[in-house]
């Protein structure tokens, strides 16, 4: 379901931020409502002719904010770690606080924090493990799947599909990705990732994002991978997580996985309405 219904107005304004390089198109609706189509979505992902983003998110009223969030193929997505940590950020900044509660569509309440290194933490909830709440198409062990390469099933909002390997590089990410997105296991299609133990605190991780492609970096992924890691008995549940683009610390603690890194908001940008009449 799109949140508004209002020919966006000329000089449509946007925020472009990124978490580790996965990046976003932010607009605030709380100002002035905007329309949403999947031509419109996967015009702005377009990075030749748009504007460019893993994830487009909207914000809208709620406790403290409402985020709802899209998939650069126009696809609703229920959970995006880095933009939730991104949008979190600046709203602390500007209401000059250290916590806020996030209400995710899809997700639920979230919380999150300012960390004494200048990052932003947030709680991405609590893992789903059993195979009809990721959701699977059929009861099967979600610690190794009747896939080749026995990977590990977690939902953490949105599906996710973890591979153990031995060396992240060495993997056709683009390949594989695209082959697991879309495999019949997962009726809502999944989130890839490929990880390579480094260390019982530590992993390197490369990731395909169902209806988007390669990233440079995924919160929700990450927490999987994380939680997946554990599961099987291959780290603890604090680990350092270094991704393409970079390195998040992920805490899967008793109240849910905790998500803890940098955040940038690059620029603020309109869209024009020329721009926008050529989508119609």
């Amino acid at each position: 379901m799109r949140p508004m219904h209002r020919t966006p107005p000329s000089d449509w304004p946007f925020m472009k931020m990124h978490g580790l390089g996965n990046d976003f198109v932010v607009v605030d609706a709380r100002a002035q409502p905007v329309a949403l189509s999947d031509t419109l979505i996967r015009a702005l992902a377009d990075r030749h002719r748009g504007v460019g983003f893993d994830q487009l998110a909207v914000i809208s009223d709620g406790t403290d904010l409402t985020i709802t969030f899209y998939n650069a193929d126009g696809s609703q997505s229920a959970a995006c770690g880095n933009a939730t940590r991104c949008i979190a950020a600046r709203e602390m900044a500007r209401r000059g606080v250290d916590a806020l509660s996030i209400d995710v569509t899809g997700r639920g309440m979230l919380q999150a924090v300012q960390t004494p290194d200048g990052g932003t933490a947030v709680n991405m909830g609590h893992p789903q493990t059993a195979w009809q709440d990721i959701p699977l198409a059929q009861d099967v062990d979600t610690l190794a799947l009747p896939i080749g390469g026995g990977p590990v099933a977690t939902g953490m909002g949105n599906p996710h599909c973890t591979f153990f390997v031995d060396d992240v590089l060495a993997i056709d990410l683009a390949t594989r990705g695209a082959q697991m997105e879309h495999h019949p296991l997962y009726p809502e299609r999944t989130n890839v990732q490929f990880a390579q133990i480094i260390g019982p605190d530590h992993i390197r991780m490369r990731v395909w994002e169902r209806g988007t492609g390669i990233t440079l970096a995924s919160g929700s992924s990450s927490c999987a991978v994380a939680v997946a890691a554990a599961r099987k008995g291959l780290t603890g549940r604090t680990v350092r997580m270094d991704l393409d683009g970079g390195t998040l610390h992920i805490d899967w603690r008793e109240d849910g996985v905790w998500m803890a890194g940098p955040t940038a908001h690059v620029f603020d940008g309109v869209l024009t309405q020329s721009f926008l009449d050529g989508l119609t």
